[in-house]
């Protein structure tokens, strides 16, 4: 496993008593870290804007609750799933719950989902084109290649009327097969999510993820043909347990926090649309 990078963050307070998590996969139980009275909580996390909330979380709030949030910053998405498993992490904050229960599915997973933080909206981007109804006969759109993202694309394209999906098929498990009716031709090439900022240009559009997009220095509320919207969205990122310490009150705290009106307000006040509070 290859850690991009590690920052440790330190903070004083009073504090939570000494807490025991366990680790899946049959490893024994290990304390989590408690110095002076503060419990340490690792988390791995993808940059934006996952590492900047639980940053401003660890520089704010979390040593009044007693807690010091040790951050191992990700950028490959199977990577902090695993870690989480393997008893490396005792948190993860990257992920939509579609893309967990993918993971859980295919890896066996003991991991659960607490609740919804944040929207990065999905937004459809072009270097050429100011409106999806300039799209011409055959054109290619860029789509990222992840199965949930990929069928969260496409349902995010018919939504605006370029093609019908098959009755019947979940946004999460479409694919460009699924699609029943698509009047202008159009093609579909499924790429990384982390390239598609970069190679947009070589589609007539791209369909690519609000984290991603603000790597690259896009806005979304303002250079998105089109985005998701936050009402009734099942893709909201949150962060994931190991399912025997859903109930363990040190990352109970840390929920409370992440759902706290300090943090929607920073996410309001930072990322002006391009990332949205989900609770």
């Amino acid at each position: 496993m290859s850690i991009v990078s590690r920052r440790t963050l330190f903070a004083s307070g009073a504090g939570l008593a000494a807490l025991t998590l366990a680790a899946c996969g049959g490893e024994e139980e290990t304390p989590l870290q408690e110095t002076d009275g503060i419990t340490t909580i690792r988390i791995a996390a993808t940059p934006v804007p996952h590492m900047a909330i639980l940053t401003f979380v660890q520089d704010n709030l979390a040593a009044e609750a007693g807690l010091e949030l040790d951050l191992q910053e990700q950028t490959e998405y199977p990577i902090p799933n695993r870690l989480l498993s393997d008893g490396e992490v005792d948190a993860n904050f990257f992920q939509h719950t579609p893309y967990l229960e993918t993971e859980i599915e295919e890896n066996g997973y003991g991991l659960t989902a607490l609740e919804p933080v944040h929207l990065e909206p999905l937004g459809v981007y072009s270097e050429t084109l100011s409106s999806l109804d300039e799209l011409a006969e055959g054109d290619e759109v860029g789509i990222p290649n992840d199965p949930t993202n990929r069928g969260r694309a496409l349902a995010l394209l018919a939504e605006q009327g370029l093609f019908a999906l098959k009755d019947g098929i979940e946004p999460t498990d479409a694919t460009p097969a699924d699609i029943a009716e698509n009047p202008k031709n159009l093609t579909f090439s499924e790429i990384d999510p982390a390239l598609l900022p970069r190679t947009k240009g070589d589609f007539a559009a791209a369909v690519i993820n609000g984290n991603y997009a603000l790597e690259a220095d896009l806005k979304p509320a303002e250079d998105a043909l089109v985005l998701e919207s936050a009402e009734g969205n099942p893709y909201a990122n949150m962060l994931a347990v190991r399912t025997t310490d859903v109930e363990n009150p040190a990352l109970q705290k840390l929920e409370e926090l992440m759902h706290s009106e300090d943090v929607r307000t920073f996410i309001e006040d930072t990322y002006a649309g391009g990332v949205i509070p989900a609770f």
